[in-house]
């Protein structure tokens, strides 16, 4: 499988990573995200609790750059949208783990699986906010628009 990374490589993107697992460090790469004048901002998933969650929402509105998030309750509080596995796939899912193993399966004889289905999630006011238009094709296949 392809990390993000080296799909942007062969797209021609250049990319930045920023660990920032405090407060200030994510207010220092959007400071840099700033001055670079960032196209886009794609935050990955790890542990972004509420807080920090929040406060990145923020400063990419501040800072008028576009983010896809990989959690999709991000849309919900002012994000722009998100890509994300969808939960109740992997909750379906893991509830046949759970049967196997009530059925005496050896956890190490389980199959490790990727997401099966993903949940695209948009919200229309943060796009409009940003300045941009999302056209009708890409609303054709959203799973859940935010207005």
């Amino acid at each position: 499988m392809l990390d993000i990374r080296t799909s942007a490589a062969q797209l021609g993107i250049r990319t930045v990573e920023f660990v920032a697992p405090t407060g200030r460090a994510v207010e220092l790469a959007f400071l840099w995200l700033r001055s670079e004048q960032c196209d886009a901002l794609y935050v990955a998933s790890g542990p972004l609790g509420p807080a920090k969650r929040a406060e990145i929402i923020k400063l990419s509105a501040e800072a008028r750059i576009p983010a896809i998030y990989s959690y999709p309750v991000c849309p919900a509080a002012g994000g722009l949208m998100s890509l994300a596995a969808d939960d109740k796939d992997l909750f379906r899912r893991a509830a046949t783990y759970v049967h196997e193993l009530l059925n005496g399966a050896s956890p190490a004889d389980l199959p490790v699986g990727e997401p099966g289905k993903f949940k695209l999630v948009i919200n229309l006011k943060t796009a409009k906010a940003l300045g941009l238009t999302i056209q009708q094709s890409i609303l054709a296949r959203v799973d859940e628009v935010v207005e």
